[in-house]
């Protein structure tokens, strides 16, 4: 009887053994020595060419802190993610922790590509073509402010506040957008490839307000440097000065921030107030357009509807947005996003449905990053927002009327 090892494609898990290495950070070389073998004999394993004997592939799972189960899965792909980050500057893009993340991005994007073929059902991407975000004689500001503008166009946003940018990127686009608890230096991580489309790590630890900037400056890098991976710092970092950078700011600030939307929309706030900007329309319009109250007070500046200057006078007056805004009664956006999009866990439920000789609650729970009890809890919310249609092609909804008036 045929062992996992003689089912499983060797070109595919070479594939995958040389992305554990490169995440590990390791040379063939030096991957070569800690398995005692020759370097010659690792590049035939990478390249599929020489089998992986069943005693070998936990000493691999060791040396790259792997799973060996992580690889009993491993299909053809003609085109590893993890590769592009090795053109990012600085050897500190390779971290340990950094990679460890880079290497989930890409686990969790082939997962969801797999939940797909699973169900059949396909990620529609409406990608539009990649913009020339370099022109002579138009810098990266206002290029990002011009590729902004066209992209609300092309996505019907108008001159309204994004509401929801990840179920706009993930549903509208055809992203694949994910939550982590990424290194607090930094903000978001970025990749594409043809077959897993555009990938985007969004750091989870970081407040709503920022994550929204930081995937609105990773969309602006698959707007114009599509095929090239980022990683997005948090300030501090040299990257504010070059170009691809500013101009992924400059489209960030733009497409969350309209010239038009912000202007009409504070005009309308102090119109009934003699004209005279507040603090408080200051934090209304950065809860409305979901900006932090530093980001909206400096592009009150830039649009010249504040002096120049009015949110470092704050600062060194001590001022704290959170207590104003718990002042003035304005929410605070603090509930943390889901690491998995709502159709990663939507296809993974049904996945199980419809295989359940095939996929076990142990196969479930890796997809969902769970334990067993957390993938039963997850199943049964999943489910309990999914009815059958009745014979009108409606969904029925119960609502409890007197539970709602109680909770009012």
């Amino acid at each position: 009887m045929p062992s996992t090892l003689d089912r499983i494609d060797p070109i595919a898990l070479g594939q995958q053994l040389r992305s554990a290495r490169l995440i590990a950070g390791l040379t063939q070389a030096q991957a070569a020595e800690k398995m005692g073998m020759s370097r010659t004999t690792l590049v035939s394993i990478e390249k599929g060419s020489r089998p992986v004997t069943s005693g070998e592939l936990p000493r691999f799972a060791k040396i790259y802190n792997g799973q060996v189960s992580n690889w009993l899965g491993a299909k053809t792909s003609a085109e590893p993610l993890i590769p592009q980050f090795r053109s990012l500057a600085g050897e500190d893009a390779f971290a340990p922790e950094l990679r460890k993340c880079i290497s989930q991005l890409e686990e969790l994007a082939r997962d969801y590509k797999e939940l797909e073929e699973l169900t059949g059902s396909p990620l529609i991407q409406s990608f539009p073509d990649p913009y020339q975000h370099r022109i002579s004689g138009v810098s990266a500001e206002l290029r990002g402010e011009e590729i902004a503008a066209a992209e609300r166009l092309r996505l019907s946003l108008g001159k309204n506040p994004v509401r929801d940018l990840r179920s706009l990127l993930e549903e509208e686009v055809g992203l694949r957008i994910f939550y982590l608890n990424l290194p607090s230096a930094v903000s978001g991580i970025y990749a594409y490839t043809d077959e897993l489309g555009g990938c985007i790590a969004i750091n989870r630890l970081h407040p709503n307000t920022r994550s929204s900037w930081s995937l609105a400056h990773e969309y602006g890098h698959f707007m114009s440097t599509r095929s090239a991976a980022d990683v997005a710092y948090s300030q501090g970092r040299k990257w504010g000065k070059v170009y691809d950078e500013k101009f992924a700011d400059s489209f960030a600030k733009n497409f969350l921030m309209p010239r038009d939307g912000i202007n009409s929309s504070l005009s309308s706030l102090i119109a009934a107030e003699g004209g005279n900007i507040t603090i408080a329309h200051v934090l209304s319009l950065s809860h409305k357009f979901n900006i932090s109250a530093q980001a909206m007070f400096k592009r009150l500046e830039e649009l010249r509807r504040l002096p120049n200057g009015t949110w470092d006078k704050l600062v060194d007056q001590n001022f704290k947005p959170e207590t104003a805004k718990a002042t003035l009664g304005i929410a605070n956006k603090s509930q943390r996003e889901p690491m998995l999009p709502f159709r990663y866990r939507l296809l993974a439920q049904r996945a199980y449905d419809i295989s359940e000789s095939e996929l076990t609650e142990s196969n479930l729970a890796h997809y969902l990053r769970t334990d067993l009890a957390s993938t039963r809890d997850e199943l049964d919310q999943i489910r309990a927002l999914i009815d059958r249609a009745d014979d009108d092609g409606f969904l029925p909804i119960s609502v409890n009327v007197t539970d709602l008036l109680q909770k009012a």
